[in-house]
C-alpha cells in the first residue's frame, strides 16, 4: 500500500488493489460515479456513514477501516487493544479454553502477522529440535515451519507444505496489502531446500488428496497432520478480527498414538 494518508489517495488505491472501476464501486455503494471521482480527488468530504459503506464494499479489515476514518477526520469506530486488556479477559480465556481443550492436538493462536501469541503443551511438545533463537518473541509460527534451524529438516513434504503456506500468506497479503506480510513472503521464499527434500505429489494416475497435510518426521514414525482454523465471528475490536487458532489433528491412528506418546512422556 502507498503511505499516502488523504481519504481520497486511500480509496483510490484500495479500489485498485480491489480491482474495481469507480463505475464498479459507486454501482455497489449505491453513489453517482461522479460524487466517487469528487472522493477521490478531494473536491467532495465523506460522511462517516459513507466511509464505512464504501470500506464495507471494499471489503476492508477493520484497521484498514480505522485508518480511512482517520484519513476523513473522524474518530475510529473500531477498539485496539491488547488481549491483555481487562476488556478482552473473556476472549483470552476463551482462546485458552480452545488450546486446552483440545489435548494431545498442536494448537496455537497467532496475529495476523502469524506472530504466536499463545499455545498448548501439545504444540511445544513438537518445537523441542527447534533452534533457541528462533523461540525468542515474538515467535513467528510460519518461521518455525519453514526455516532451516526450525521444523524444515524434519517436514517430509516440505515442498507441497511451503507451497500451501506461502499460497495462504499471499492471499493474505493481498487482501490485507499488509507490508509486513509481503516481507514475510519474500524472506520465506529464500529459504532453501531441507537436504533430501523430496516432493509428495501425486503422480499423474493417484488421486488428488484432499487436504495438504504436514507430515513430520518423528522418532517412532511419521506425524500427519491436517490443519484447521478457528476465528471469532463478528469480531468488532481490530485484535479479535485479527487473531485466529490453528489446531492441527492427527490424519491416521499412527499419528494419534505419537501424539499420545509424546504426551506421556512430560
Amino acid at each position: 500500500m502507498t503511505t499516502t494518508t488523504t481519504f481520497g489517495s486511500l480509496l483510490r488505491t484500495w479500489r485498485l488493489q480491489r480491482r474495481l472501476s469507480q463505475q464498479d464501486l459507486a454501482a455497489e455503494a449505491e453513489v453517482s460515479t461522479r460524487h466517487l471521482s469528487c472522493l477521490e480527488t478531494e473536491r467532495a468530504t465523506p460522511s462517516r456513514e459513507m466511509v464505512l459503506k464504501l470500506c464495507s464494499q471494499l471489503g476492508l479489515p477493520i484497521r484498514e477501516q480505522n485508518k480511512l476514518l482517520l484519513a476523513a477526520g473522524y474518530a475510529p469506530v473500531f477498539p485496539h487493544r491488547p488481549l491483555s486488556d481487562p476488556a478482552l479477559s473473556f476472549a483470552a480465556e476463551a482462546v485458552q479454553q480452545v488450546l486446552r481443550g483440545h489435548g494431545i492436538c498442536p494448537a496455537l493462536a497467532v496475529d495476523r502477522h502469524w506472530n504466536i501469541l499463545a499455545a498448548n503443551d501439545a504444540l511445544h511438545r513438537l518445537l523441542q529440535s527447534v533452534d533457541a533463537a528462533l523461540l525468542q518473541p515474538p515467535v513467528n509460527a510460519l518461521r518455525l515451519s519453514l526455516h532451516p534451524q526450525g521444523l524444515a529438516p524434519r517436514v517430509e513434504n516440505y515442498e507441497e507444505w511451503r507451497s500451501h503456506l506461502l499460497a495462504r500468506l499471499r492471499r493474505e497479503a493481498e487482501l490485507s496489502s499488509d507490508r509486513v506480510l509481503n516481507e514475510l513472503i519474500g524472506e520465506l521464499s529464500a529459504y532453501p531446500l531441507p537436504p533430501g527434500s523430496r516432493s509428495l505429489r501425486p503422480g499423474p494416475h493417484q488421486p488428488t488428496p484432499i487436504v495438504v497435510p504436514l507430515h513430520l518426521r518423528m522418532p517412532g514414525g511419521t506425524l500427519a497432520l491436517i490443519s484447521t482454523t478457528m476465528v471469532f465471528g463478528t469480531a468488532l475490536d481490530v485484535t479479535l478480527a485479527e487473531l485466529s487458532i490453528e489446531v492441527f489433528f492427527p490424519m491416521n491412528e499412527l499419528s494419534t498414538a505419537l501424539l499420545s506418546t509424546l504426551a506421556d512422556r512430560t
